[in-house]
């Protein structure tokens, strides 16, 4: 499962999914300060599964 975690979450939550899932962060992917829509757009063009937030 390819996982998206949001800006305000801690990067080094990736690290608690193990190795079964494809976790990357808004930081990771250079998108930081996207409004909400554009994200998800972006999410959705780039196939992520599933987007966690705080």
């Amino acid at each position: 499962m390819k996982i998206l975690l949001d800006e305000s979450l801690p990067r080094k939550l990736k690290n608690d999914f193990g190795t079964d899932h494809e976790i990357w962060t808004v930081r990771d992917k250079n998108w930081l300060g996207q409004k909400n829509g554009a994200l998800l757009k972006l999410m959705v063009e780039d196939h992520f599964e599933l987007f966690i937030t705080g």
